[in-house]
């Protein structure tokens, strides 16, 4: 052996001696940096509403702790506890090992699958990076796997020649690795065109099991239904069968100050539409009065007949026509006594400023049957409650079904700005109602109550509607039934407006 053998067998030994030496520093270090990685998660992940109880409650916990007898030595007796368990076993050696042999097999799947999309014929570079029997590991930068094997993270790089700036491009891809990974799971997908990155996860589930209650919220806000924590700033308290729990909510603002006024709700049957519409009217009658339409006519709306606050429920075109007629003369009178009283300097009296909700559920079958006799299109009566509603306190809720969503008028395409998608929808039909894709792909089987929000220009957020079933369908739950009926305003001693 030449000395220069020699000497690079010293130095290994060498080395590996001192790593032996320091293993349990390597791993304290390690440990401690992933539990600062824990905090610094768990902070991300706490509502900004509650950071200063939390800060608080741990100042109060080390204070406590510090004035205990043996405290900071037991305090760091467990934290270098917690360092040597989370930094044990995944060092250098495991992070060489990478995935086993079935995560290799998806993960070659999902490349191969790839290459058809990101490869292009004849490429003129030397060493394309999406090619069959390609390197799977230069592509994917990261990637997580779930207990059962299946992907729950991925992070690739693309050629810079795919048209990520095209819809239909992005869909495709985003279609395949919807089906490589596994159906019957939602995936969250971002697409960072500067750096040619895409990451797709798997989203948790939303909060589910919610019946329909008294919110916490103010007045002109309605609780839509719920989302992921990391999309909204604030939680709600809300009752379900295992307690209270802390929710992330979707809020719609209503009102003069609102920027999206009028709501449009759109699915397939059995999709929550309805359920959606009985929820915000509970909701309306708590500081308002309430107009509701039922162009199906499948009584879905009964029970809220004769109760105080509710004007009038409608189910037969000639009621609907008349109660729409009163709802615009009721508008402009609004408007005009706001002006008088503002021009001579007085405050907007009470029932000027006391809210009225118009809801209008499949206003598409009216207007079908108003062509079929001649009479006005219901829709047409929707244009002023829909254009000066803002000024004068009035609020429009529709709900329509896909298949009829060509039977919607101009006014309710136009003023409806905050919009909801409920069931399954292609991505096409998404984007027809919100007016922007959806960056999460929904999963195999929709649950009923859950789609897709969005209030104005703001971002396309994942929503579960709570429950809110009519208090006389017998194939409802009964808790659920019970809560809607515990919500209803008592019967009215008077009839209708």
């Amino acid at each position: 052996m030449s000395s220069l053998d020699r000497s690079r067998e010293a130095v290994r030994a060498g080395a590996d001696g001192v790593l032996d030496i320091l293993h349990p520093l390597i791993t304290l270090g390690r440990g401690v940096g992933r539990l600062a990685l824990m905090a610094r998660s768990w902070w991300d992940r706490t509502p900004k509403d509650r950071r200063g109880p939390a800060l608080f409650v741990s100042a109060v916990c080390v204070i406590v702790v510090g004035l205990m007898p043996y405290g900071p030595a037991l305090a760091l007796v467990g934290v270098v506890g917690a360092a040597a368990w989370y930094g044990r076993g995944h060092g250098a050696a495991d992070a060489q090992a990478g995935p086993d042999e079935e995560e290799t097999a998806r993960l070659e799947a999902v490349y191969e699958a790839l290459v058809p999309y990101f490869a292009v014929p004849d490429d003129p570079h030397p060493d394309p990076l999406y090619t069959h029997n390609g390197e799977w590991a230069r592509v994917f930068e990261e990637f997580e796997f779930t207990d059962e094997g299946r992907i729950a993270r991925l992070l690739l790089r693309y050629p810079a020649h795919f048209r990520d700036g095209e819809p239909e491009e992005r869909l495709r891809v985003e279609q395949l690795l919807s089906a490589k990974s596994g159906r019957g799971r939602e995936y969250h997908f971002c697409w960072d065109e500067e750096r040619n990155r895409l990451e797709m996860s798997v989203l948790g589930p939303l909060p589910s099991g919610i019946h329909a209650q008294r919110f916490v919220t103010g007045p002109g806000e309605v609780l839509l239904g719920f989302t992921d924590p990391e999309a909204v700033p604030l939680t709600v308290p809300v009752a379900d069968d295992e307690g209270t729990r802390d929710v992330p909510p979707v809020i719609w603002r209503t009102g003069a100050r609102s920027t999206e006024s009028h709501l449009l709700a759109v699915g397939v049957p059995g999709s929550g539409t309805s359920t959606l519409l009985r929820s915000v009217v509970l909701q309306a009658l708590e500081h308002g009065d309430v107009l509701v339409v039922d162009g199906s006519g499948a009584g879905e709306y009964a029970c809220l007949m004769g109760r105080s606050g509710v004007l009038a429920v409608e189910s037969s075109l000639v009621g609907a026509l008349a109660s729409l007629e009163w709802a615009v003369h009721e508008t402009e009178r609004r408007l005009m006594s706001a002006s008088r009283a503002r021009q001579v300097g007085r405050a907007v009296p009470y029932d000027l400023r006391r809210p009225l909700w118009i809801v209008l559920d499949r206003p598409a079958v009216l207007s079908h049957l108003a062509a079929a006799e001649g009479r006005r299109d219901p829709q047409d009566l929707l244009q002023v409650p829909l254009r000066h509603g803002r000024a004068a306190r009035v609020t429009v809720a529709v709900a329509e079904q896909f298949e009829c969503m060509e039977g919607l008028g101009h006014a309710v395409r136009a003023y409806t700005r905050a919009r909801v998608v409920l069931g399954p929808a292609s991505r096409e039909e998404t984007r027809a109602v919100l007016g922007e894709p959806p960056r999460s792909a929904p999963a195999y089987d929709t649950p009923p109550g859950r789609g897709l929000v969005r209030l104005g220009t703001g971002p396309v957020l994942r929503l579960q509607v709570p429950a809110t079933p009519d208090p006389y369908d017998e194939t409802s739950g009964e808790t659920e039934r019970a809560a809607v009926q515990a919500l209803l305003p008592e019967r009215a001693s008077t009839g209708r407006a």
